[in-house]
């Protein structure tokens, strides 16, 4: 943040800091009903990015250096890249040797337009998830809860809004501790959501046997 500009988080009351909270929950219990008992996957996804990105675009003008304090910045993409690099080359070798024992990976061409567009709702995830919810947590002016609460709270959250699948739950819960950690320290959510897309695709192709692409575009392109 340079100096000479206004700290953002002078205008962000505590009051707006919980709507937004309380707007991630909504959004993850949209999820389970819409994503995962209607099955409107694409509508839900591409109504939360149109959403979130009007309500983000609104905020930047608003509050000027929101949007680096939200952790769109590129400044420190290398640095944080690398903190979680080490934990990403583990992951996907993690994931084939468990895939292998479980005879669930299922590659195929689908994963190529994944690993193109899943970054995208990976980082409206992080920001709503780790942004939202830790970034809001750590900066309350009243009652403001410890770190290790925090990130926690951020990771139980994170882990429910994947459920009823148990594997993904697991998953995103030791993500998120990981991200919200990093997050906290250095906030970049295009890095987590990079990452998040990159490794959610992968997790989804070898250790699940799921194919993502025909879940949500599966009517579109049979």
């Amino acid at each position: 943040m340079n100096p000479a500009q206004p700290d953002p988080q002078q205008f962000i009351s505590d009051k707006r800091r919980k709507y937004e909270i309380t707007a991630v929950f909504l959004v993850g219990i949209g999820k389970i009903i819409f994503m995962d008992l209607l099955q409107w996957r694409l509508p839900f996804i591409v109504i939360v990015i149109i959403g979130w990105t009007i309500y983000v675009i609104s905020q930047s003008r608003r509050v000027k250096g929101i949007l680096h304090y939200w952790g769109f910045r590129l400044d420190n993409f290398k640095e944080v890249a690398l903190k979680i690099l080490p934990f990403g080359t583990i992951s996907v070798i993690t994931f084939f040797i468990v895939g292998y024992k479980l005879g669930t990976i299922n590659l195929n061409w689908h994963i190529i337009p994944i690993l193109i567009l899943y970054p995208i709702w990976g980082t409206i995830q992080q920001f709503l998830v780790i942004g939202l919810v830790a970034g809001n947590l750590q900066h309350l002016k009243a009652k403001r809860p410890n770190t290790f609460v925090t990130i926690t709270v951020t990771a139980i959250l994170f882990g429910l809004m994947h459920y009823p699948d148990y594997w993904l739950m697991a998953s995103t819960f030791i993500l998120a501790l990981l991200y919200g950690y990093i997050y906290l320290r250095a906030r970049n959510v295009y890095v987590l959501g990079l990452f998040h897309g990159w490794l959610g695709a992968l997790f989804y192709y070898t250790v699940v046997g799921r194919d993502p692409f025909a879940e949500v575009f599966g009517r579109l392109f049979p």
